[in-house]
């Protein structure tokens, strides 16, 4: 496996990939070899993919197996913060997991070096809003200090905006990673904190706060997607059979987080992503991975799209969003195969 490495400093190693992917075609995950037709050969041996330490996107960190099941022989992945990474435009970047709400905003802005094109969604749930005593709901978050250490604040943002806040005056915002917000609020002082794994693990595990809103849990919310395949819209057009197939990589990836929490938990762990087994385990066995096959992808953009211009926080009309930046045909496709 060859690697790039993005201009920020990261900590992975090649061989911490390796050791927690290697395994993976031992592990029956990988299906049968497929007989191929002309018109099914791949147009590229080759595929870049972000990996970062969000336990959420298991799915994208136990793949190179399933890849090269595939036929990708050149399989590339680019090391980056999850912090950082809705920022990238197309660093040598194919496929990466993105929220709707950022995948809006990129789509939004129209620029062409920033162009991606949704494929499918992967799962929903997994950010977390904590709050200390005496706070019940996000309304009553007006006027309070919250944190954010890892998460954008465009979700919660939505979310204050759902139920009447004013995000920018009616909250006080504390997301300068040097203060630690998550150690402010677990020594109680900010008055919540929002995050994805191992975020609230952490915090659970610390017995900090009580959790007000959880997006696998509470409507609205958790009837959409919160992360999503993205691809380079030039990969996408160029290569289609190649789309299709890492495609196809990432969805039995799911399925595998979904049915062997514990062996893909072990995986992350084995790798470096994770220190801690049992956030891997609680998170992967708290997020529905399979509901790829359930929920509706596009509603899940024009969901997010909506309310984002509601907010000023995009220009684009939902249809012109989906219109200008989503692809279903292969994830339909997909479905039929995979019998979903």
């Amino acid at each position: 496996m060859n690697r790039e490495r993005f201009r920020i400093p990261v900590t992975f190693t090649r061989r911490r990939l390796l050791k927690a992917l290697s395994a993976a075609g031992a592990a029956g995950i990988t299906g049968a070899p497929q007989l191929l037709t002309a018109a099914e050969a791949l147009e590229t041996t080759s595929v870049r993919l972000t990996s970062d330490r969000s336990i959420c996107i298991a799915p994208m960190l136990v793949l190179e197996e399933l890849l090269r099941a595939e036929g990708f022989t050149d399989v590339h992945f680019v090391e980056i913060p999850a912090s950082v990474s809705p920022a990238l435009a197309n660093a040598g970047v194919d496929f990466h997991s993105m929220t709707p709400w950022w995948l809006a905003t990129r789509i939004d802005s129209g620029d062409p070096s920033r162009r991606v094109t949704t494929l499918a969604g992967m799962h929903i749930g997994c950010f977390e809003l904590f709050a200390r005593e005496g706070i019940r709901s996000v309304a009553d978050l007006k006027g309070k200090s919250v944190g954010l250490q890892s998460a954008s604040p465009l979700l919660l943002s939505l979310m204050a905006a759902h139920v009447g806040l004013n995000p920018k005056e009616d909250l006080r915002w504390v997301t300068d990673p040097a203060l630690k917000p998550i150690e402010l609020f677990a020594e109680g002082k900010i008055d919540a904190f929002f995050g994805f794994p191992p975020e609230p693990q952490e915090l659970r595990a610390r017995h900090a706060g009580h959790v007000i809103l959880n997006t696998t849990l509470d409507r609205p919310w958790s009837q959409y997607f919160c992360c999503m395949l993205a691809g380079n819209s030039e990969y996408v057009r160029k290569y289609p059979v190649a789309t299709k197939r890492v495609l196809r990589a990432v969805l039995k990836a799911a399925d595998f987080c979904a049915n062997e929490p514990g062996r893909a938990a072990q995986r992350l762990v084995d790798g470096g992503f994770t220190p801690r087994y049992e956030y891997a385990f609680e998170t992967l066995s708290d997020i529905p991975f399979a509901k790829w096959r359930d929920y509706d992808a596009e509603d899940s953009i024009r969901f997010y799209a909506l309310r984002m211009r509601d907010a000023d926080m995009i220009k684009s009309s939902p249809q012109k969003i989906i219109a200008d930046g989503t692809e279903w045909r292969f994830l339909n496709e997909l479905k039929r195969e995979l019998k979903a």
